[in-house]
């Protein structure tokens, strides 16, 4: 069975993160936990997902149905009085599964080069590309093509975002480090399948420690 969808929030006021302390601006993308309130994206194990502004309900449906981690993204409405859907988070490649479905060959490739330029839009390139070498610096054992992908999610505008930190735009190695880790939690080990399974979010890190400890060495040594 496909699990609820999480569901994340973009404030207007600005938050701070209930766990890692951070401020996180105006117009903050925050999960709420029932215990340590906002949380940015990072703290709450979203920050490897893509967002999917509402619009294509097919494409919704499949990409939703493919992710693991799906989270709804919704918005409040001055006018309205209430929130309102504005998309959702997904994982990269549910959201390329998705489109593969529901497009022919020329519409899939007319669909990337759009979503490629509203990506490099809303990235600053040439940090990307110092955060990407800084990575490659302190990592070299990392597997070829990864430092620009961890890279690109971690300096997405979503608040929240490691790269968006102060001391990341220092390419400072705690911050790099972060990310790094991030990836390997969503990438190298079954993090979202206990998660999925219904294990606390605390004790789903603990489980998966170990193995983000090694593949961290490993990556260190080259």
């Amino acid at each position: 069975m496909q699990p609820d969808p999480l569901k994340v929030f973009i404030v207007h006021k600005g938050a701070t993160c209930g766990s890692c302390g951070r401020d996180l601006g105006a117009k903050a993308w925050i999960s709420l936990d029932r215990e340590q309130g906002a949380l940015c994206l990072q703290c709450a194990d979203m920050d490897h997902l893509v967002f999917l502004p509402s619009g294509d309900a097919a494409l919704t449906r499949r990409a939703r149905k493919h992710s693991r981690l799906p989270a709804i993204v919704l918005k409040w409405s001055k006018a309205r009085k209430r929130y309102e859907r504005q998309g959702m988070l997904v994982e990269d490649d549910a959201l390329a599964r998705a489109e593969e479905e529901c497009l022919s060959d020329a519409d899939l490739r007319q669909r990337r080069r759009e979503r490629e330029a509203i990506r490099r839009a809303e990235l600053d390139q040439q940090f990307v590309q110092q955060f990407a070498e800084r990575i490659v610096q302190l990592f070299p054992g990392l597997p070829s093509g990864r430092a620009t992908s961890i890279a690109e999610h971690a300096c997405r505008k979503y608040s929240g975002r490691v790269g968006r930190t102060a001391a990341a735009r220092e390419l400072e190695e705690e911050a790099i480090s972060l990310a790094v880790r991030a990836h390997i939690r969503h990438a190298e080990t079954e993090y979202d399948e206990l998660l999925l399974r219904g294990f606390d979010r605390d004790i789903a890190r603990a489980e998966v420690e170990n193995q983000i400890r090694k593949v961290l060495d490993q990556w260190k040594q080259g």
